[in-house]
């Protein structure tokens, strides 16, 4: 089987509008009308992303607030949503998730397709956003001397879906942060004028920086005790490589007056001979350090 990084990088070749970034980004951006417009698009699998057995309203949250992420980290606010469903097991549950998830973003549903099939069951959402901030924010842009920042704490997810696994909170606090992810689209607007570059957190900490600081041609350096977590103190490696959390990670100039809540977790350097150290020590990428399928 291809690797995920072997497949995309036999896609750049046909991603050749400006729009798609490279394939370097989150979303694509295309301008049009004289307004950005952002696309973005996320399959979730059953077994891979989500337990079999977990309440598809939930399901239906996630697969939603994943893509509104994206836009959150280019500074967007939706308009629109295109769903891909393979019909199976509680479609009414899903539905009313899906109800819910859009009400709460404000991203109404503007078509789709549905199927049915065998095997495990896979969904498709296309976000559309519309930029409220020119230049639209990428992974590219750090600069030698910005601050690297993240929105919040790292490791709530993987706890979450630990106590799923575990048997206990099927529909408690216990697992709702890998449950019921928060995208965080205020922030992201807010930050969007004053970033160097940003993403969302949804493979992992330290999988993420790397991909800024690849995008950027830069190396970030990580204080892995500045970063928050969610876990015990125990599990803080863990909760580096962890996904799901969704918090925004970004670099922004050091007099930077941020308008959100955000912790300092390391800065930007001059591209040296790794693109990420963590505690001053380059990081063994092939331990893994995140989130990869593949």
């Amino acid at each position: 089987m291809t690797s995920e990084l072997a497949f995309i990088a036999a896609l750049r070749r046909m991603a050749s509008h400006p729009g798609a970034r490279g394939l370097d980004d989150d979303c694509a951006v295309v301008e049009f009308g004289g307004e950005a417009v952002v696309l973005t698009h996320d399959v979730m699998v059953a077994g891979v992303h989500y337990l079999p057995e977990q309440d598809p309203a939930d399901v239906a949250w996630k697969l939603v607030a994943s893509n509104m992420s994206d836009l959150a980290a280019k500074g967007a606010e939706p308009v629109g949503v295109l769903l891909g469903y393979m019909l199976g097991g509680d479609d009414a549950r899903f539905l009313a998730g899906l109800e819910e998830a859009l009400a709460h973003y404000g991203a109404p549903l503007l078509g789709g397709d549905t199927v049915s099939g065998n095997g495990a069951q896979a969904l498709g959402l296309t976000a559309i956003g519309r930029a409220t901030h020119r230049p639209v924010p990428s992974r590219a842009g750090a600069e030698p001397g910005d601050r690297l920042y993240i929105t919040g704490p790292v490791g709530g997810a993987m706890m979450g879906l630990e106590a799923l696994q575990s048997g206990l909170g099927a529909d408690g606090e216990e697992s709702l942060a890998y449950r019921r992810p928060q995208a965080l689209l205020a922030e992201g607007q807010k930050l969007a004028p004053l970033v160097t570059a940003m993403m969302d957190v949804s493979d992992g900490l330290l999988l993420d920086a790397a991909r800024i600081a690849r995008a950027s041609g830069v190396t970030l350096a990580i204080d892995s005790a500045a970063v928050p977590i969610a876990a015990p103190e125990a599990r803080r490696a863990d909760a580096l490589r962890w996904g799901d959390d969704y918090q925004l990670l970004f670099t922004a100039p050091r007099d930077a007056a941020l308008s959100v809540a955000a912790h300092p977790v390391g800065e930007v350097l001059l591209l040296g001979a790794a693109p990420l150290l963590l505690d001053g020590a380059a990081i063994d990428e092939s331990a893994g350090l995140g989130f990869e399928h593949g």
